[in-house]
């Protein structure tokens, strides 16, 4: 089996803040079968999908901040099922929504009704983990738990392979873990090892300015510490629909756009 590659647009942000359409024809240019996105840079849903057609791209995903989805579901997800998403997820949980805090309950209950209005619109709500989803609650790791309590049909996964080893865990025995409900897998490469201001390498800004004892960088795939091959073959044990290529921040001495074609060079060489 081979798979469709997308790639997050957040990875290449500034170019598609600067150029979204001119960035996507260099993304299919590439190689890229799809993208998914992480915002739509003031462009209507309509334009966008005309974009998507134009270049060649299948608008497979979309990345949609929590609170966004919750605060008018029905709109925010027409939107992208008006584009043509087959999926939509949610990215990333704010420290106090996390595992360990009482919003988190509130994030089990939203994600199920998010879920059927997901559904409802012929879309999959997924959920994007990171390593904080990790911390047990009963002796059980919250990302688990929060699986075990949303049925399938509402909520799949959508496993970021850099965040499940920075976790501690092996990304391919997570897919097959969750074999049958992996339709989106994040492959993202990376060097180091888990370091005190890490995630302001994702845009987040941390109040620890402790000197990091273990340089951590995010890299093209292939380019790091990440066995892609074997994951490749869990995603394909798993069933999964398709592979999504993501970097947060450019390292090496590349721009964002010349990590992304690195990215998909690496996966053509190894027969994906």
């Amino acid at each position: 089996m081979s798979f469709p590659v997308a790639v997050q647009i957040y990875s290449v942000r500034d170019d598609a803040a600067k150029d979204f359409e001119g960035t996507l024809k260099k993304i299919k240019e590439m190689g890229y079968d799809g993208v998914e996105f992480a915002g739509l840079y003031d462009c209507s849903p309509e334009k966008v999908k005309k974009m998507c057609k134009d270049s060649g791209l299948v608008p497979i995903s979309a990345h949609v901040p929590y609170y966004d989805m919750t605060a008018d579901t029905n709109k925010v997800l027409s939107d992208y099922a008006e584009i043509g998403c087959k999926y939509v997820a949610i990215p990333y949980l704010t420290p106090e929504c996390r595992p360990g805090t009482e919003g988190f309950a509130d994030v089990v209950k939203n994600a199920a009704e998010i879920g059927k209005v997901a559904k409802g619109l012929g879309m999959q709500l997924l959920y994007h983990n990171h390593d904080f989803e990790f911390e047990k609650i009963d002796g059980k790791y919250a990302l688990d738990l929060l699986y075990e309590t949303v049925p399938a049909d509402l909520l799949c996964t959508e496993l970021d392979t850099c965040w499940v080893k920075v976790s501690g865990e092996d990304p391919a025995a997570y897919i097959r873990k969750y074999a049958g409900r992996s339709p989106v897998v994040h492959l993202k490469d990376f060097a180091g090892g888990k370091s005190d201001n890490m995630y302001e390498l994702i845009g987040i800004e941390s109040d620890n300015k402790k000197a990091d004892t273990q340089k951590f960088e995010f890299r093209p795939v292939g380019s790091g510490c990440q066995d892609f091959p074997g994951i490749l073959d869990a995603c394909r044990d798993a069933e999964t629909s398709w592979i999504v290529v993501e970097q947060d921040q450019p390292s090496m001495n590349l721009t964002p756009m010349e990590s992304i074609d690195r990215s998909i060079k690496y996966l053509k060489t190894i027969n994906i």
